[in-house]
């Protein structure tokens, strides 16, 4: 099916943004699909920071460039949901960690397999070595702007 939209009408970034958005919706289909349907876009921000690590409230806050009354705010919503959960330190029973439920790493599971389901269906569409070529073309268009370095830390912040 062809598209009537001219790409020229569109900046290339505005264009990425829109792309990026489309595949994020199909994701959260998936989730929804999966009985996750009660986890919004912007949790992935906070997803990002637990799935290796188990922060403090005002760690993961510093990491979001958000105050830790907000870092928290979402941490409660995220337990309430049952995705997150907090506990102690090994050292320090005084300090409270961050992690992913058990519930929280089957979500993860979830928009992973999407993500890759998605991918091999523009692979089929469009072909590897094509599709290949593009996302090598985002990357570098990625470094050119500025953006590797936080993708590389896992440490992309909401947009302002």
């Amino acid at each position: 099916m062809a598209s009537s939209l001219d790409p020229q009408s569109l900046d290339t970034g505005t264009l990425a943004l829109f792309v990026g958005q489309a595949a994020a919706a199909l994701v959260q289909e998936r989730l929804a699909d999966q009985g996750f349907g009660d986890l919004r876009f912007s949790h992935g921000y906070v997803f990002q920071h637990l799935i290796d690590g188990e922060p403090t409230v005002g760690e993961l806050a510093a990491r979001l460039s958000m105050t830790q009354q907000g870092a928290s705010k979402v941490v409660a919503e995220l337990e309430g949901l049952g995705y997150c959960e907090r506990t102690p330190d090994a050292s320090d029973a005084r300090i409270r960690r961050v992690r992913l439920t058990v519930r929280g790493r089957d979500a993860v599971d979830v928009a992973r397999g999407a993500r890759t389901a998605l991918e091999q269906r523009l692979a089929d569409r469009f072909g590897e070595k094509r599709l290949g070529e593009h996302r090598n073309l985002l990357v570098r268009l990625l470094d050119e702007l500025g953006g590797t370095p936080a993708v590389e830390r896992r440490a992309v912040r909401p947009p302002r």
